[in-house]
């Protein structure tokens, strides 16, 4: 590291402040500026995170004109539903080897954004409606593709969750909020997988772009996670270059637009050339921390990550519902239809700067025929939304002349994309009203959906099978094959709780906000954590997944370690074939000063065993499984008490309980004059030399009770203010009470 501090610091003592200022932005839409004189190189990068987007070379900037093709992986929304962290590092480690074979230095990717709510028309880019799972899961892709010498830029950095107004709209977020649900996944992302970026969103946050946010991008993310990368702008992020780079942006993307500014501001005083140096050294850190320039040390396998594509399409599938076993399907149990265009003409990916031009496309059609040529199969509906009679009425009668049908339903591109929000949680109704017709003819309907975001499942009833394939990349047709016939057992987990309304939703009231501004009025309360205290019915709840073999759990032990703890469980497979459990953690706060969801998801394994094999697993949590933001204190704390430990197959499927006590972190609230009276009684100093002043004025050992309706006033009183309930305690002796105290918390 010394000698690249170095080496940095002899290039910029050659450069001349315009220089320095030109590393700061960008040579045109996908490169850095070289240093020609410094033999210092221009890096590329290309969007993704699931497959390279490179334009084609004499193309358009955007690449609207089509790009170098590239495997196309499922898009977080599918690869998430695995709730496989080692999988995920192996698709990364995919796409970072095809990111140097083409010479890219750094991928944009991946986004790990909350899925506040089910409307927003990127949720498909994005892993999860909880921090813990998105960071886990987007850990291991970094870790997978910044192996390869490629950098990941972790994005939208932060509170980017809805695309209504995105380029405009204040996120106005409360700091408890911002601390333990949008940023905490950007935070461990820094702390434990190093990314060589972060971009920035193109929102506000509380009325500052978050680009030009000295508080996020400087006093957060390096002074307090120690972030020592490059902050880059999301493409058009930056409304004043001035004071993005005082807030702690190093390279804004695309064009060199504003340098004139920044050098101008430099020269007047407004803006320390100190500043300039420590962004462009930055830059040249990460020239020099990518390898791409050279050429890969091997050849890249085509058909190994169209494997891999398969596989991972497989690990991501849901399985909502299956009554009475009617997956897995046995080709020999009778005849078997195949409906909807979506089955012939797959959606795999969602629309918008992410889009991949993939190396090939498997549609489950084809793929189901290579299992039964002659299977019946027809469109339905039209992916336009246009409604045709004769489409209708074909696949009203080939339901009712097969034994079972399987229905292929989902959103087109233009139901959600890049750039817009949707306005409902339906299926198109040219669709609903196939899966009406097909039921009315056959009853025997498994739904096999293809979206990037949450559908509403108000039809979900009147067939006794679905399975949520989510958008699986370039294999999924085979993969969905090889789950409708059993060849692999579904495993993926729903990442979203699923509402019976979207009116259930707790950001309905507040989504996507009205003149420039977004209120957050949930708070905490997102997705599940909302479901759960509220103990509102669900359609599916977040973490539920079915399969076709049964899971036990058993012989729950925790050991405390340090302020975390060790949980420990056995899970075993009780049924007829091999499969994969997805087993949760959930933490619950039993008693707090503060408002807490009824539990949080805290840590998952997934494990794959045999039939009848058991596996003792065992997940670590640190101190933040059990802390909370104390906006009062301005730091994570842990109350001493009783947490219980949760554990089952999803968020409302517990199957193991203990409860332990935690010693709490040790800090002691500060007292001042405003704090309640209650504070002080519960303060281990404050208590006892409140309890003697009470006593010493009234003459009494409990001059009120505290549970009683006059003793609860004066419990949430001010103590500065209780001089007109109890005399003799003025507020010069509160004052020397507080001086006392906080002198006896200093020693």
């Amino acid at each position: 590291m010394l000698m690249a501090e170095l080496a940095n610091a002899s290039i910029l003592a050659e450069l001349t402040l315009e220089e320095k200022v030109g590393l700061t932005s960008g040579l045109d839409f996908w490169r850095t500026k070289p240093v020609e004189n410094q033999k210092v190189p221009s890096i590329q990068v290309s969007d993704g995170p699931h497959g390279l987007r490179k334009p084609l070379e004499g193309g358009d900037a955007l690449g609207l004109s089509g790009s170098v093709p590239a495997t196309c992986f499922p898009p977080a929304v599918g690869l998430a539903a695995s709730w496989n962290p080692e999988l995920a590092r192996r698709v990364g480690a995919a796409v970072g080897q095809e990111a140097r074979a083409q010479a890219i230095s750094v991928v944009l990717g991946p986004g790990v954004n909350i899925k506040r709510s089910p409307l927003c028309g990127r949720n498909f880019e994005y892993f999860s409606e909880d921090p813990c799972q998105s960071a886990l899961m987007a850990t291991g892709w970094i870790k997978g593709a910044q192996a390869q010498g490629v950098g990941a830029s972790v994005k939208h950095f932060a509170v980017n969750n809805q695309e209504t107004d995105r380029l405009r709209i204040s996120a106005d977020v409360d700091d408890r909020t911002l601390r333990e649900i949008y940023l905490a996944a950007f935070e461990y992302i820094i702390k434990e997988a190093a990314p060589l970026t972060v971009m920035s969103s193109y929102n506000k946050i509380n009325g500052t772009y978050a680009s030009e946010n000295h508080w996020l991008l400087t006093e957060v993310l390096r002074d307090e996670w120690g972030f020592d990368g490059v902050v880059v702008s999301d493409w058009g992020a930056v409304n004043d270059r001035v004071a993005a780079v005082a807030a702690g942006l190093d390279l804004k993307m695309p064009a060199p637009t504003g340098d004139e500014d920044v050098v101008a501001a430099v020269k007047a005083g407004l803006l320390p050339e100190a500043i300039i140096d420590q962004a462009a050294d930055r830059i040249l850190t990460l020239v020099a921390r990518t390898t791409n320039n050279l050429p890969p040390s091997n050849p890249i396998d085509a058909d190994a990550h169209q494997q891999l594509a398969r596989e991972v399409a497989a690990e991501c599938a849901v399985l909502l519902k299956n009554e009475a076993n009617t997956l897995p399907l046995d080709p020999a149990a009778g005849s078997i239809a195949i409906i909807g265009e979506l089955a012939r003409t797959p959606r795999y990916q969602g629309a918008g700067s992410s889009k991949v031009n993939p190396t090939a496309v498997e549609d489950a059609l084809t793929a189901i025929r290579a299992d039964i040529p002659d299977i019946p199969f027809a469109p339905g509906y039209n992916l336009d939304d246009s409604q045709d009679p004769q489409m209708l009425a074909q696949a009203r009668e080939l339901a009712g002349d097969a034994d079972r049908v399987v229905l292929f339903l989902g959103l087109p591109d233009s139901h959600e994309s890049e750039g817009f929000d949707r306005s409902d949680m339906s299926l198109p109704a040219v669709q609903l009203q196939v899966l009406k017709a097909v039921v009315a003819a056959n009853p025997n309907v498994t739904v096999v959906l293809s979206n990037g975001s949450l559908v509403s499942m108000e039809w979900r009833d009147t067939v006794p099978a679905i399975l949520e394939s989510w958008l699986l990349g370039q294999a999924g047709g085979q993969a969905i094959a090889d789950l409708l016939f059993g060849r692999s057992n579904p495993s993926g987990r729903m990442t979203e709780t699923i509402p019976l309304d979207l009116k259930d939703n707790p950001s309905y009231l507040n989504f996507p906000g009205e003149h420039q501004h977004v209120l957050y009025g949930e708070r905490i309360f997102v997705g599940y954590r909302f479901y759960d205290t509220t103990a509102i019915p669900v359609a599916y709840p977040f973490g539920h997944g079915l399969s076709y073999t049964d899971f036990m759990y058993s012989g729950l032990t925790v050991e405390k370690r340090d302020q975390g703890a060790d949980v420990s469980f056995t899970v075993t497979n009780s049924g007829d074939r091999a499969g994969a459990e997805v087993a949760q953690v959930y933490v619950r706060d039993i008693e707090c000063s503060v408002s807490r969801p009824i539990h949080e998801l805290k840590g998952f394994a997934k494990t794959f065993l045999e039939k009848g094999e058991s596996q003792r697993i065992t997940i670590s949590l640190d101190e933040r499984a059990f802390s909370f933001w104390s906006t009062q204190d301005q730091q994570w704390r842990i109350e001493a008490g009783d947490f219980e430990i949760r554990v089952g197959a999803s968020s409302r499927d517990l199957r193991l309980t203990q409860v332990i006590t935690h010693e709490g972190d040790g800090v002691v609230q500060v007292l001042n004059a405003m704090s309640v009276v209650g504070e002080w009684l519960e303060h281990p100093v404050g208590g006892p030399a409140l309890s003697d002043e009470l006593k010493a004025v009234t003459g009494t050992e409990t001059p009120f009770d505290t549970k009683s309706g006059i003793g609860r006033m004066i419990a949430g009183t001010p103590l500065i203010k209780i001089g007109g309930f109890i005399p003799g305690l003025d507020p010069s002796r509160v004052n020397e009470l507080v001086a006392l105290v906080n002198k006896s918390d200093q020693e």
